[in-house]
């Protein structure tokens, strides 16, 4: 969810989202999408799918100078160390410098859209960066005869010199190794980086919200994914609804694999209503994914992975008649906001208040509507539709890095300066860019979130009466 650099550099968003925000201080949103069927439990939709993780410190680091118009900070620079839920542990660095890291932060695999790498004209060059050095290449004494380096390389040199050469491409700021050899390093990965393209997701489904007709095969809904295969898990009272998940044959499935398509197939006589299916993967993900997290906390990027646990949602719902929604979000940094995609399957239109404005989506149709929102701002959908259907996004806006802020020479607890070494800083808490204050800043913006809290309709259907 998540950029941003000096004041003159035009390729991130500026103040223009502000304004539109007002309509949605804290965003907490409940909305209703009137329509006949059971009442459902709520069901909360995750966002891309992909590898979830919980940040466990900065493992492996040495020292960075940043040359700012106050004067020089020295930071740690280096890899970080995330243990992937069900199984696995990443490597990643930072690409937000002077955004704190949250102690125990969870963070998801993300699209580059969802962060401020979406809206950075050399987030390639970052990718190209962490595969030409440490850790994907360990033979450090190799790396350091390819990049000309006098003297050892060692593996916190390796660390920080590759974390300086990212900066200067994901925050646009000037800083340097403070260490000779890494230093070199960095110089060389800066100089040589050229651009590739974003990696392949190691887990998601395309789309995660399809809707139809009981008595049909709803979808397909495919699976992408660079695991060898994936295991599909049907939704849970399928055995009571007669719920299954077929391929296009109409065979039940409870794998597949890489381009692989599935459906849900409904009962004729079901009652409107709606269902999930998990998908779950084993593999590695792959080098130059984003990682976003909830809770304000560093962007960061992926530089190595083991074998490690991921998964995926799609949703599916269902009437005989009327408007059928599909229901999904994305953050998308190059907007500024949260993607509404809203798709109708059914035979009538359905008409709903997004942010104040009324959209129709016709009978076929497919739409995405972006909600505006201002930087870090916290948001929370929930949408109910006909059948039960039930649909909560929840998140955080993360576009920017907070060095494009200007330098105004003064800095709020919400904006922390980098650590200096030497202080009281707790290195454990991973903190590239964040002061010993970190825990209080946490707290302190989990509780403006709560406070600013307000009630938004998101999806709302219009009631029609009979025979329009």
């Amino acid at each position: 969810m998540f950029a941003s650099l000096s004041a003159v550099f035009t390729r991130r968003r500026g103040a223009a989202r502000v304004a539109a925000t007002t309509l949605v201080t804290g965003l907490v949103a409940a909305g209703a999408l009137a329509g006949a069927g059971r009442a459902a439990a709520d069901e909360t939709t995750p966002g891309q799918g992909g590898a979830t993780a919980t940040i466990a410190g900065l493992k492996t680091y040495g020292t960075a100078v940043i040359h700012g118009a106050t004067g020089e900070q020295q930071v740690s620079a280096g890899l970080f160390e995330m243990s992937v839920d069900g199984g696995g542990t990443l490597q990643t660095y930072c690409v937000d410098l002077h955004n704190p890291t949250q102690r125990d932060a969870k963070y998801h695999e993300t699209p580059w859209s969802g962060t401020s790498l979406g809206v950075n004209k050399d987030a390639g060059k970052i990718r190209w960066i962490l595969q030409n050095s440490y850790p994907q290449v360990n033979d450090l004494a190799a790396l350091a005869r390819k990049a000309g380096v006098r003297g050892a390389l060692t593996e916190q040199d390796a660390a920080a010199g590759t974390q300086v050469a990212i900066w200067r491409y994901s925050d646009d700021v000037a800083v340097d190794a403070l260490d000779p050899q890494a230093e070199q390093l960095a110089d060389y990965l800066h100089k040589s980086a050229r651009a590739l393209p974003e990696p392949q997701a190691s887990l998601v489904l395309d789309p995660p919200a399809v809707s139809g007709r009981p008595g049909e095969r709803i979808g397909p809904v495919t699976v992408r994914t660079n695991a060898a295969g994936a295991t599909l898990t049907p939704p849970a009272d399928a055995a009571t609804t007669g719920v299954r998940i077929v391929d296009g044959r109409g065979k039940e499935v409870t794998s597949a694999s890489d381009g692989g398509q599935v459906f849900f197939e409904v009962p004729e006589d079901a009652a409107a209503g709606s269902a999930e299916l998990t998908v779950q993967a084993s593999t590695t993900v792959p080098v130059g994914r984003a990682f976003a997290s909830e809770s304000r906390s560093q962007t960061q990027i992926l530089a190595g992975s083991s074998e490690s646990t991921v998964s995926a949602t799609a949703g599916a719902t269902w009437a005989k008649e009327g408007a059928i929604p599909a229901l999904s979000a994305a953050r998308n940094c190059v907007e500024g906001g949260v993607d509404v995609i809203a798709a109708n399957k059914g035979d009538e239109p359905f008409t709903f208040d997004l942010v104040g404005l009324e959209h129709t989506i016709a009978a076929g149709e497919t739409r995405t509507i972006t909600v505006p929102l201002q930087e870090d701002q916290a948001y929370d959908f929930t949408v109910h539709g006909p059948g039960g259907l039930t649909r909560r996004f929840t998140g955080m806006l993360d576009c920017q890095t907070q060095g494009a802020e200007p330098d105004t020479g003064t800095r709020t607890l919400t904006e922390p300066s980098p650590a200096a070494l030497g202080s009281t800083t707790d290195t454990n808490l991973a903190e590239t860019g964040g002061s010993g204050l970190t825990p209080l800043i946490g707290g302190i913006a989990i509780g403006l979130v709560l406070i600013g809290g307000a009630t938004l309709i998101v999806l709302r259907r219009r009631e029609t009466p009979a025979g329009d």
